[in-house]
């Protein structure tokens, strides 16, 4: 398969194809920040232009890799794109962050220092270290006093969901999504948040892992047990030994709890961010579902 084309030596356009080595892997080394625009659209049109621009002035700090969601279907499709543009940093092979519309170049500054992505003369001139990225804790801080003095900015309350979420207070991240304005809902972070919440939710009160290894190894038909099984090992990192969970439920009972292992499944593939692991696993849910 043909790689990414390349627009400049900062700049290129990804394919479903080259997505897993020129983005994922790619990211291991340097952040890309991830442009998904159409030709159709107004603001995709304003917002280009100045993340070029940036990729141009950082020099190699990031690299911008742009997604052409109607020749890229695929794509669009495993970030849960529901509006454009969207803009998705993904660094050390996960997405950390992002967001939606064409923001002005001052609040894209902020959000690359906020992820301690630097202007590359400032990053290797040799007189500073990059700057370390905030914890969720120093995020929550920061946004709720933000939102204080910029009440009307409701982008700032689904960064603060983001934050509440990654610092494991499922609560209170579960009320700010709740609250968004629609236009936000349908972002490609909240979908994925609502995404992560949901299998939080479901662990409540769940046995531990082991307990759960014990009871399908003495009843292999425990499909409640096998369910939270798939959840615990996705959650705790081990994303493919989850999926074959419900992947099983779905082979040998599939209308088990109203489809569960299907809505599990599509859960997910929202939240994991292996391209290749979510394409290979959705085939296999499609081979068992069609």
């Amino acid at each position: 398969m043909t790689s990414a084309q390349t627009r400049s030596e900062h700049i290129f356009d990804a394919t479903t194809a080259a997505f897993e080595d020129e983005v994922i892997k790619a990211s291991l080394e340097t952040p890309v920040l991830v442009d998904l625009w159409a030709e159709w659209c107004g603001p995709c049109k304003s917002l280009g232009p100045i993340l070029e621009k940036l990729a141009a002035e950082y020099n190699g700090s990031f690299r911008l890799a742009k997604i052409d969601v109607d020749a890229e279907q695929e794509l669009a499709a495993m970030f849960g794109v529901r509006s454009i543009p969207t803009v998705i940093l993904i660094s050390g092979g996960q997405v950390v962050d992002g967001f939606a519309g064409a923001l002005p170049e001052g609040q894209i500054r902020e959000f690359l220092t906020k992820h301690g992505v630097q202007p590359g003369e400032a990053a290797n001139d040799g007189t500073a270290e990059a700057a370390t990225p905030e914890t969720a804790e120093e995020a929550i801080n920061r946004l709720q006093q933000a939102i204080a003095a910029e009440p009307e900015r409701a982008e700032l309350k689904l960064d603060l969901a983001l934050a509440l979420m990654r610092a494991g207070n499922v609560a209170s991240a579960q009320s700010e999504l709740d609250a968004l304005p629609a236009n936000l809902a349908t972002d490609a972070r909240a979908v994925r948040l609502r995404s992560q919440l949901e299998l939080a939710r479901a662990l409540a009160g769940a046995p531990s892992l082991e307990a759960l290894k014990a009871r399908v190894q003495s009843d292999d038909a425990d499909w409640e047990a096998r369910d939270l099984l798939g959840v615990r090992l996705l959650i705790e990192g081990e994303a493919a030994a989850g999926l074959d969970q419900f992947l099983d439920i779905l082979k040998r009972q599939r209308d088990w709890n109203e489809g569960q292992a299907k809505k599990r499944l599509l859960a997910a593939f929202t939240t994991l961010d292996d391209a290749a692991l979510v394409s290979q696993y959705r085939r296999k849910m499609a081979s068992l579902v069609f």
